[in-house]
C-alpha cells in the first residue's frame, strides 16, 4: 500500500453562526442568495491569500495554506467581509501534517482545526498554540482563551484569540 502524501499545512475552518435560525427567519430564497454571496466572498478571500484545497463544509469552508500568518489574515478578512453582508462567521486554525487525498485533505491536524473553530464565537478567529508559536515575530497579536480538551484529540490544548489589527 502506497504511503499517502503528507505535507505541513495550516488548516482554516469557517462556519456561519446561527445559520439554521437565520434561514428559517428570512426564508429559503433570501437565504440561498445570502449563502451565494457569502460563498463568493469567502472564495475570493481564500484566493487572495493564496489558500489551497478549498472545500465547502456544511455552512462554511475548509482551506489549507502553506503559511500560518497568511491563513490568519485570510480568516480575519473573511470575518470582516461577510460581516458586510450581515452574516457572522467563526473561524479556527491549526498547523500540522495533513494527508492529501485526491482533492481533499485528512488527518488529525484537520480534526484539531475543526475543534478549534467550534470553540470560536461570532466574528472570532481562534488558533491553536502551534499556530501562535509559528507566527512569533509577526505583527499579529493574540489573547489567551484558555486550555481546552478537544473532543477525540489527546492532551490539553492552549487556544488563542486573534486580536483585530489597528488600521
Amino acid at each position: 500500500l502506497a504511503e499517502p502524501t503528507r505535507v505541513l499545512a495550516t488548516v482554516l475552518f469557517t462556519d456561519v453562526v446561527d445559520s439554521t435560525r437565520r434561514a428559517a427567519r428570512i426564508g429559503d430564497t433570501r437565504w440561498r442568495a445570502l449563502v451565494d454571496d457569502h460563498d463568493r466572498l469567502v472564495r475570493a478571500e481564500i484566493a487572495r491569500f493564496r489558500g489551497e484545497r478549498v472545500e465547502r463544509r456544511g455552512d462554511g469552508f475548509l482551506a489549507t495554506f502553506d503559511g500560518p500568518a497568511r491563513a490568519i489574515r485570510c480568516a480575519s478578512a473573511i470575518v470582516e467581509r461577510v460581516h458586510e453582508l450581515g452574516v457572522q462567521v467563526r473561524a479556527g486554525l491549526h498547523t500540522g501534517e495533513i494527508e492529501l487525498i485526491g482533492e481533499g485533505v485528512a488527518g488529525i491536524a484537520v480534526h484539531i482545526g475543526a475543534r478549534v473553530a467550534s470553540l470560536a464565537g461570532p466574528d472570532e478567529v481562534l488558533v491553536s498554540s502551534t499556530v501562535k508559536d509559528l507566527v512569533a515575530g509577526s505583527t499579529l497579536s493574540f489573547s489567551e482563551r484558555g486550555t481546552y480538551d478537544l473532543k477525540g484529540v489527546p492532551g490539553s490544548w492552549r487556544i488563542y484569540r486573534v486580536e483585530r489589527q489597528a488600521d
